[in-house]
């Protein structure tokens, strides 16, 4: 029978995201309550292959539910994608006592994640990515803090839009992921959502519609353009040329990975990091926490890695019904 799990360390690699902390947090605590010590490890990988170890206690994650980031700091780490460098983050576990790691993440993060645990580190990741774009699971930690960051902006710019009777094209974060495009678009009541799964590149009929709609007393369109299909400035250019309406192009950006994270992304990390000590505490290894259908569940990482995710196509045709 295996040795119990005695120390744990947790990192956080790739893009940061609100409610990371709340993870953090829980991993910390609930693994000092479970008789277990915690070391945080700083900057991703980077920070386990040059040994920025810290021990952690009740007092380190004092105050940080509410914050966003995360206070151990994130990077990305490309010696990690080779053998040699996971062997020798595995070592360096060891080395430190570390027999359970926790690492907060995306799909990247949860390579690294497999590749300790084949080394012998048992190895639980949590989906930490305001993109949503992890097909194992329904929600990952900072989505519904983004959302709502990009949805107060998006109401913002409709006042000013509508005040000089513009058109706004509003480009929102999420990689080649159409799901923060998606819901901002329906919350924001968009006329238009280009998203990069199913965006044709048909300019005329956006031009077309602006028109339509101008000639029913429309003062405003709103087009949500995600990250993945870009060019936002030079869309507001053509448009403007087009249809004689002044069009203006805003990149929300980097406002949507930060601010203090939402109940939600709050309490679920909460939930998911307290989920990881209790897998380690069973000697689990190699899974990947999700929620999938109401529930917190665990998956083997490589079998998660390997499904595929789209947007859901009835909310896409929800909100081209209520854009008419």
């Amino acid at each position: 029978m295996a040795d119990k799990v005695k120390t744990i360390g947790i990192l956080t690699s790739g893009g940061d995201a609100p409610g990371m902390n709340a993870t953090i947090r829980a991993v910390v605590r609930t693994a000092l309550a479970k008789g277990m010590k915690v070391k945080g490890i700083k900057r991703g990988y980077s920070g386990l292959l040059d040994e920025e170890i810290v021990d952690m206690n009740a007092m380190s994650v004092s105050d940080i539910i509410q914050r966003g980031g995360t206070v151990l700091y994130t990077a990305r780490c490309h010696r990690f994608r080779d053998a040699e460098w996971q062997k020798k983050g595995a070592d360096i576990c060891r080395k430190h006592g570390i027999d359970g790691m926790v690492v907060i993440g995306g799909d990247g993060s949860f390579q690294g994640a497999s590749r300790l645990a084949e080394n012998g580190i048992n190895t639980i990741a949590i989906p930490g990515t305001i993109d949503l774009d992890i097909a194992c699971t329904d929600y990952t930690i900072g989505f519904d803090t983004a959302i709502n960051t990009a949805m107060e902006a998006i109401d913002k710019i409709r006042d000013t839009s509508t005040s000089h009777e513009r058109c706004s094209i509003i480009e929102v974060m999420g990689r080649k992921a159409g799901y923060i495009a998606l819901w901002c678009g329906i919350a924001g009541g968009a006329e238009e959502i280009l998203t990069y799964e199913h965006y044709d590149g048909d300019e005329e009929r956006i031009i077309d519609s602006v028109l339509e709609k101008k000639k029913i007393g429309k003062k405003h369109h709103i087009i949500i353009n995600a990250e993945g299909v870009g060019d936002s400035a030079g869309l507001a250019k053509r448009i403007e040329a087009a249809t004689g309406v002044e069009t203006r192009a805003t990149v929300i950006g980097h406002i949507q990975r930060g601010g203090s994270p939402t109940c939600k992304d709050r309490v679920y990390a909460s939930i998911m990091g307290a989920k990881a000590v209790d897998l380690l505490e069973q000697d689990k290894s190699n899974r990947v926490i999700a929620y999938r259908h109401g529930e917190f569940v665990d998956l083997d990482i490589q079998e998660a890695l390997a499904m595929e995710k789209s947007l859901d196509e009835y909310m896409y045709v929800v909100a081209q019904g209520l854009s008419r």
